[in-house]
Parts: C-alpha cells; sequence; structure tokens
C-alpha cells in the first residue's frame, strides 16, 4: 500500500493568501537585518581566524577553571565551551603571531595538566591565519553570489525572464532569512554553513523549477484560465511531491543532527532551517510573485462555439 500524506487532488488556494505570506517574509526578512546589524554572525574560526582546540576530559569539565587556566597564558581572550557531551570543551584562542601550532597547543597542555583532574584527550587542533580568513569571506561571498546569477540565467533560457526573476527573488529570500537565523540563534557560522546555504539553493531552486515546468505546461493547456486560477491549480498539482520530498529529506538530516556529532551540526542546522523555508517560499513567493509580471500566452486558436471547422479541400 502506497503511503500518501497529501491527496493526489488538492484544491487549496494558495493565492489567496499570497498577502499574508509577503507580510510574513517581509516581517522576516526586516528581522534577519536588525539581528544582523546589531548582533551579526558568531563567526568561525574559518572567518574569524584563531586558534581551535577540541578536548575531553574524564569527569564533566569545569569551564570556569579551564578558561581561567588558557587566559592566564597571556594568549589574549579565551573563549571556551562545551558542545554535545559535559565532558567534551572547545577553547578558541586568538592567532599568535609568531608562534606555532604546536607551541601553542604544547602551552596549553602544560598548563590544563597542572588544573584539570584526569586524563585530558586532545582531539582536534585548528588554525587560521587573518590573512585566510578574509580571502575565505570573500570567496564565500563570491559562491553565493555567482549561485544565484547562474540560476537567473539558468531560469531564463529555460523559461522567460519573468520566471527567472521569481526565482531568483525567492532564493535571495532563502538565504537572507537563512543568514538571519543565525544571527538569532548564534550557532557558528563556518565553511560547512556556506555549503549548505549553497545547497539551500539548490534545493528551493529545484522545487522552484517543478511548480514552473507545470505552470508553463497549464498556461498552454489553459489558455483562458485567470492567471490566479492557473497559479493554484499548478501549485496544487505539485503540492504532494513537494511534501513528500520535503519530509523525507527532513527524516534524514535530523538523523545526522541528532546522531552526526558536532562537526556537521552546524551544517544539518542550516540545511533543515533551508527545507522548510524553501519549501515555504516555492509555494508562497516564487508563484504569486509572478502576478507582478505579464506572463505571456499563446494565443488561442481553437474554435469558437458554433464555428464548424471544415477539413481542407482536396487536389
Amino acid at each position: 500500500m502506497l503511503l500518501k500524506l497529501v491527496p493526489e487532488t488538492t484544491k487549496i488556494s494558495f493565492i489567496k493568501f499570497r498577502k499574508i505570506a509577503f507580510v510574513f517574509s517581509l516581517a522576516l526578512l526586516v528581522a534577519s537585518f536588525a539581528m544582523f546589524f546589531t548582533k551579526n554572525l558568531n563567526y568561525g574560526i574559518d572567518f574569524e581566524g584563531g586558534i581551535l582546540i577540541e578536548i575531553q576530559t574524564e569527569q564533566d569539565a569545569d569551564l570556569s577553571v579551564i578558561r581561567r587556566t588558557v587566559s592566564g597564558l597571556g594568549m589574549g581572550d579565551a573563549a571556551v565551551q562545551t558542545f554535545g557531551a559535559p565532558t567534551e570543551v572547545l577553547i578558541r584562542l586568538e592567532y599568535q603571531e609568531g608562534k606555532s601550532l604546536e607551541e601553542v597547543v604544547a602551552m596549553v597542555k602544560s598548563a590544563l595538566a597542572q588544573t584539570v583532574p584526569g586524563e585530558i584527550s586532545y582531539r582536534r587542533t585548528e588554525t587560521v591565519g587573518p590573512k585566510v580568513s578574509g580571502e575565505l569571506i570573500m570567496d564565500g561571498i563570491l559562491s553565493v553570489t555567482l549561485a544565484m546569477v547562474a540560476v537567473l540565467i539558468y531560469i531564463w533560457f529555460r523559461f522567460e525572464w519573468q520566471f527567472g526573476l521569481g526565482a531568483v527573488i525567492a532564493l535571495f529570500h532563502d538565504v537572507l532569512i537563512t543568514i538571519g537565523m543565525f544571527s538569532f540563534t548564534q550557532l557558528e557560522f563556518n565553511l560547512s554553513v556556506i555549503a549548505a546555504i549553497l545547497t539551500i539553493v539548490g534545493y528551493s531552486l529545484n522545487d522552484t523549477v517543478v511548480v514552473y515546468d507545470r505552470i508553463r505546461e497549464n498556461l498552454r493547456k489553459f489558455r483562458k484560465m485567470d492567471i490566479p486560477a492557473l497559479l493554484d491549480l499548478s501549485i496544487n498539482d505539485t503540492l504532494s511531491r513537494t511534501i513528500m520530498t520535503s519530509l523525507t529529506t527532513l527524516l534524514a538530516l535530523f538523523a545526522l543532527f541528532f546522531f552526526g556529532g558536532e562537526n556537521i551540526k552546524t551544517f544539518t542546522a542550516a540545511m533543515i532551517w533551508g527545507i522548510f523555508i524553501g519549501t515555504y517560499s516555492s509555494i508562497f513567493i516564487a508563484s504569486p510573485v509572478l502576478l507582478w509580471f505579464e506572463l505571456r500566452r499563446e494565443p488561442d486558436t481553437s474554435p469558437q462555439e458554433g464555428v464548424e471547422v471544415l477539413p481542407p479541400e482536396k487536389g
């Protein structure tokens, strides 16, 4: 027996709720900008630069002792936080000019050995210089911008310019609100999040193209149908596929989020949010914005009622 969470034939009037959706999205965008300019992002070591040391203690870690010990080394501000289990600790230090990673780690090891009871295992050490972190920021912005431009060109060639603009508006909506979510939650914003944003762009575009394909097909099929009714029909036609794809993807992502470990947690968090916001935008943003533009329809060449069409004469 096939699983059907959504009936194949639904008649939900999505376009009727477009003004509510636009106001909701506008509020999210304003809140995202406000959070970004007031709280900024919690940049990871990839963008901020510095030294990252991941340790595991035998007993529950006493963060105040670890922070006091590391700060006493004279290496500037030290950020100390647990993640996952209470025995797992991340120590973030400022970039140390003139000192290698091995020298810094040796100093931290020596200091913690005197203040933290039990054995300490050092699971990960990383360093990123300020020049490299600046280049990574520019590369991240460039990659997302180029992806959006490529999407605009692709949709423009495959459909028409109205569809291209609609898709790019929806993608900007998804990317900006995802960045706003990271600013609000202060989850670490690192290179894996950039990878997640690019994946969200691809996922959201795929959903949008499916709906646009059906709109184009229905424009040829129902030449006299009002555009709002035609958009509703097209969204309902693809609704079952959209919901099932999103749910199955979310099942895998939630499993990764809870059991995949700390290293991919920010990636999966961005993806989970992106699936929700991408599905929402493909229904309530990408299609309704087409009403702002004049969609080109092929002339109706079907015979009028009461008019008899004669076959061509032979010879």
